[in-house]
């Protein structure tokens, strides 16, 4: 924690006078993250780490608290008008931070941009796909319409940030990134955007809920485990995010640390190539030459992968216990939640039959990518992965690279077999069938981060039900359903589910987030 009031003051004062400083006017809280931000822009990439800092600088119409419930954000109240319209009724004397007056029209114009952002590699489209029309009454009220029902209208929308339509209308992505465009009605302004390295905020002194104690956050991007650890060590972080594994137990007995935890709504899976009816790059036969189809697009190859895998070993020792072994996108006790779908079991001669099988009875080779700095233990978990296909005859190699390369070239389809997460922030299933399961399509705005181009028309019409009945009990046993043919065809191959954690410099405490988020907003004094 960095003090500018009192010069001269020694470190030692500084990390013992927490609860005495903390709340003073002129502190400034420093923040580690493990997962790199890849734009300021809010509606270019649904990505935690970009959209963790947005919550910073802009506020959507719902917000969601630590617990994944919607509360009243830029938006009052909202109510059902007819069946296809929802009215909501606007916050009045909200500021943006140049001063203007937030009002309906820079709504109208977020839900226009939120889907179009170009060079996008996983945008917003489908937090808005079922909106056709959007209707300003007055400066405080706005309609939405859709073509059906849409019950889940609100949740969705506590994942679109708005924004201000005088200073974003012809800006791109880069205008946001040199703050021209970066005005928000946020706690926190812009200063400073550095890609691959930190941002730089100041209060909003005229935020329209309660002032936040932090003058200043310096939003640091570590993606090095050890660095990060070290950095909350050593005094030059007050907060980190993504505590690596390998430190948990350590930081949890150390006296001058804090860890926060939570059950995560963070699915990590492996998404297989679907773009393709053959010709698969880093995919080839014994010998290293192509193969004659896309052996992915086999069910029982699919089977075989899945079988291959040991989960529980992946969560005892590569996660060490901060991971729990999964066969589906959401944890127990969610909306869709399907108690009846249990994770696959490990039966790697059940493998090697299938891959027999289907004509692979001495396996292939492949290259199996991942990140290497995005989630805890990635390419650490894409290696005991790679060695457990590798006894079952499926060669496999393992190439990790840093996450603002990975995210572009997997939405390319440029990757196989890739190791990825998907946080369901909505706490409802609902968000992965649309986002990462429903088959790419621009113009329903339907799986925007569906970079493998899985497409099962049969559960597209499921989802697409499911969104529109307004019954809960049946929309949940139609969800319940969905999740059991997506295990049934094998579409992803669930790993586990992450246990968030942050660690703070003691005389601080978190709010721990089931949805990840890590922001300066959950940082209070004890």
């Amino acid at each position: 924690m960095t003090l500018r009031l009192t010069p001269g003051l020694g470190l030692a004062a500084l990390m013992f006078s927490a609860p005495a400083w903390a709340q003073t006017a002129d502190t400034t809280l420093n923040i580690g993250i493990g997962g790199a931000v890849t734009s300021i822009d809010p509606h270019f990439y649904n990505a935690s780490p970009n959209n963790s800092l947005s919550l910073h600088i802009f506020d959507r119409l719902v917000e969601r608290d630590a617990r994944a419930q919607p509360f009243p954000g830029l938006a009052e109240s909202w109510r059902v008008v007819s069946d296809t319209v929802w009215e909501f009724k606007l916050r009045p004397g909200v500021k943006w931070h140049d001063g203007r007056d937030f009002t309906a029209e820079d709504v109208a114009f977020t839900i226009q941009r939120a889907p179009n952002v170009p060079g996008s590699p996983g945008g917003f489209g489908g937090f808005v796909r079922a909106i056709e029309r959007v209707e300003v009454i007055d400066p405080l009220t706005i309609r939405f319409h859709t073509a059906r029902p849409h019950p889940l209208l609100p949740t969705e929308l506590a994942s679109v940030a708005i924004i201000a339509r005088h200073a974003a209308e012809g800006a791109g992505t880069e205008d946001f990134n040199s703050g021209k465009a970066a005005i928000g009605t946020g706690p926190y302004r812009l200063v400073a955007y550095r890609s691959g390295d930190r941002t730089e905020l100041v209060r909003n002194e005229a935020y329209f809920r309660e002032r936040e104690p932090w003058a200043r956050v310096n939003y640091r991007f570590i993606g090095n485990d050890g660095a990060r650890t070290a950095a909350l060590l050593a005094g030059d972080v007050d907060l980190i995010d993504q505590v690596p594994s390998t430190d948990l137990n350590r930081m949890k007995r150390d006296p001058k640390v804090t860890v926060s935890e939570i059950q995560g709504l963070r699915l990590i899976y492996l998404v297989m190539d679907h773009s393709r009816q053959r010709d698969v790059p880093f995919v080839s036969d014994n010998e290293g030459k192509p193969l004659a189809a896309n052996p992915f697009n086999d069910l029982r190859i699919r089977r075989a992968l899945s079988m291959a895998i040991n989960r529980q070993a992946l969560s005892d020792r590569v996660m060490e216990g901060t991971a729990q072994p999964t066969g589906q996108w959401l944890p127990e006790g969610t909306f869709g939640y399907n108690p009846d779908v249990r994770p696959t079991a490990f039966d790697p001669d059940g493998a090697k039959r299938l891959l027999a099988e289907a004509g692979f009875p001495q396996g292939f080779r492949m290259t199996l990518h991942s990140p290497n700095d995005r989630y805890p233990n990635d390419s650490k978990t894409a290696q005991a992965v790679a060695q457990m296909f590798t006894r079952v005859g499926i060669r496999t190699e393992v190439e990790a690279v840093p996450w603002a390369s990975f995210s572009q070239r997997s939405n390319r389809q440029e990757y196989a077999i890739r190791l990825s997460g998907w946080g369901s922030v909505t706490g409802e299933a609902s968000y992965a069938l649309v986002n990462i399961l429903g088959t790419f399509d621009r113009e329903r705005r339907t799986g925007a981060s569906n970079s493998g181009r899985y497409s099962n028309p049969a559960l597209d019409d499921l989802t697409s039900r499911a969104a529109a009945t307004i019954d809960d009990a049946a929309r949940e046993r139609m969800l319940r359903e969905a999740v059991k043919t997506v295990t049934d065809d094998v579409a992803i191959i669930p790993l586990f589910q992450l246990v968030n954690s942050w660690a703070l410099r003691r005389g601080l405490r978190y709010e721990a987030r089931m949805d990840e988020r890590t922001t300066a907003m959950a940082v209070r004094a004890e």
